[in-house]
């Protein structure tokens, strides 16, 4: 017979044996969670990534593992991603180059980014910064610059992490518009790119502000101008490219991580909500805020929207400045 204690067991067992989509949400991750970075240890992004990582591990109680990826421009770790069971455990920080210009950049693609990849949240966002060298370049403004690049008859260079980089694109384009003679010069990174510009071998680089702000604080570069559309904090001083007398040139670097298409979307929702408090905190603010960045949180819609917004500048842009990947 069937007694009332029978069925009030039955009745609190019931959500354990049909999980609904608010336990999902509630539970993930209930294991640990493979994190794979597109990108070699010690840069912006895997820092950026371990920084949220640790956070997300100290909230959940669940391990974070990082898995470094690097090459393709970010593509192997992004395919790895892409390529990965759709259960929630495994995600990674993609940069803008894998939301929106990698498709243009590359004659072949090894996934497909709007059918393979499901984007979480924002994770982060930088300007990059005009610098020149403040003994070989006389120049001390925008206008002062410009003058100075077209009355060189063997013309400028400049600098960039690679072909295809945001420096290297923003470097064509800044030329291109300014009908200034320049020829782009690729390095490894900011390290290299740097002493050849002290050395006077090269003329100028937009590139990742995080990279320049010691060397400019120390006076040994000058920063003429930021790419985004307000004043940057760790570089008060320096005006925007619109305060510079350069229009439309509002151009920032971002991150956001992504999980690979398929995931459930209570999963997704929980994974966002955790992002989205982590970058709301004002500790995480401040950390972001030393290495130059911004932290972002968001929905996974706002990362669709802002990279389907995009998308047309950077073709723009990859096709003046005649980049091309294999």
């Amino acid at each position: 017979m069937t007694t009332r204690r029978t069925l009030l067991a039955a009745g609190l067992a019931a959500p354990a044996l049909l999980p609904t989509g608010s336990h999902a949400q509630s539970a993930w991750p209930e294991r640990p969670v493979r994190v794979i970075v597109p990108w070699p240890p010690g840069g912006s992004t895997d820092v950026l990534c371990r920084i949220v990582c640790e956070r997300l591990q100290q909230i959940t109680g669940q391990p974070f593992a990082i898995e470094n990826r690097p090459g393709a421009g970010g593509n192997i770790g992004a395919d790895a991603i892409a390529k990965s069971t759709p259960d929630g455990y495994t995600m990674g920080p993609l940069t803008l180059g894998v939301w929106a210009i990698s498709q243009f950049l590359f004659t072949r693609m090894p996934f497909d980014v709007d059918r393979e990849l499901q984007p979480i949240s924002m994770h982060w966002e930088l300007p990059n910064v005009m610098v020149v060298s403040s003994q070989h370049t006389p120049a001390r403004t925008m206008a002062e610059f410009i003058a100075f690049a077209k009355a060189r008859r063997q013309g400028v260079s400049y600098g960039s992490p690679g072909v295809g980089t945001t420096a290297q694109l923003c470097g064509a384009l800044f030329c291109e518009r300014q009908g200034i003679d320049g020829v782009h010069v690729p390095f490894r990174g900011a390290a290299q790119i740097a002493p050849a510009m002290l050395s006077g071998d090269l003329t100028f680089a937009i590139d990742n502000l995080a990279s320049y702000v010691p060397i400019v604080q120390e006076g040994r570069m000058r920063a003429l101008a930021v790419t985004s559309a307000e004043r940057h904090p760790a570089l008060p001083d320096v005006p925007t490219m619109a305060e510079a007398g350069i229009p439309n040139f509002v151009v920032t670097s971002w991150c956001a991580f992504g999980m690979a298409a398929g995931v459930p979307a209570p999963i997704v929702a929980r994974a966002s909500q955790l992002m989205q408090q982590i970058a709301a905190e004002p500790a995480m603010q401040e950390r972001f805020l030393r290495t130059g960045a911004h932290a972002r949180g968001s929905s996974p819609e706002v990362v669709w929207e802002r990279a389907r917004r995009e998308r047309p500048l950077w073709q723009e842009m990859v096709r003046i400045s005649g980049a091309r990947l294999d």
